[in-house]
């Protein structure tokens, strides 16, 4: 059994660091690297990038609201347009800083309000999927399952990947619960290794309210600017060699 894991990394800026990137990385299989816009300055951006192809993890754009100040996690009213060519402009220039440090960019994972606000608006979903198709027809998008940026990558005949989130708590619709609510973020580190092996071997998750729901992933993501990442990715991969499953791709 083989599952990928994916983590958002790249997000220093300047003088702040945000996480442990080079701890985390031995642990992972993709990852999601800022683009600018929500995190990262073109040194950590090229650093990280390095680091992967070191690595053999695979790379992956994070493009962002242009939204520094709340780390990309407020919701933001743009036209179609400019959605589109917000995520063209970043997904661009990740991918040519990928090809210049002798890596390929892999795949596409929209951060934070911009995933959750794609998840529900095609208008939106549609937006991004055309910017990434434009770049390149071999990206592969990350995203929920059953959203509509899954029904707008595979209109656009683009690879997607559904994803689950094992250190984030779920609302009975399959949604993620808000950040603002209560227990929101799983940060005890069985409660995250369990919720991962039901992902995989049930394909089901529980839900804030005790239910369990439907959860059917290609990859499962782990965030780096939890506290604790590192620890806990290094945990993680030592629980699913245990249950036999493999981190990769």
């Amino acid at each position: 059994m083989i599952i990928d894991i994916n983590c958002d990394l790249g997000e220093h800026y300047g003088i702040w660091k945000t996480g442990d990137d080079e701890a985390i990385l031995p642990y992972i299989s993709s990852a999601n690297i800022a683009c600018g816009f929500h995190a990262g300055d073109p040194k950590h951006i090229y650093q990280t990038i390095q680091a992967c192809v070191k690595q053999h993890v695979l790379i992956g754009a994070h493009p962002s609201f242009p939204d520094k100040e709340g780390f990309g996690r407020r919701n933001m009213h743009c036209s179609a347009e400019e959605i589109f060519t917000m995520v063209l402009y970043q997904v661009a220039a990740l991918k040519g800083m990928a090809e210049a440090a002798g890596g390929k960019l892999h795949h596409v994972k929209p951060h934070g309000a911009l995933y959750n606000m794609a998840a529900l608006d095609d208008s939106m979903a549609e937006a991004i999927v055309k910017a990434i198709r434009m770049i390149s027809a071999d990206l592969i998008v990350f995203g929920p399952p059953e959203s509509a940026l899954e029904k707008a990558a595979l209109a656009a005949e683009l690879s997607f990947w559904r994803e689950g989130f094992m250190d984030r708590a779920y609302l009975p619709d399959g949604r993620l619960a808000p950040r603002t609510a209560a227990n929101a973020i799983h940060k005890d580190i069985s409660t995250v290794i369990g919720q991962a092996l039901m992902m995989i071997q049930d394909k089901k998750v529980p839900a804030i309210d005790g239910t369990i729901i439907d959860m059917d992933v290609k990859t499962i993501c782990l965030h780096g600017d939890h506290p604790g990442a590192a620890e806990m990715a290094a945990q993680l991969k030592a629980a699913f060699s245990e249950a036999g499953i493999q981190v990769g791709y």
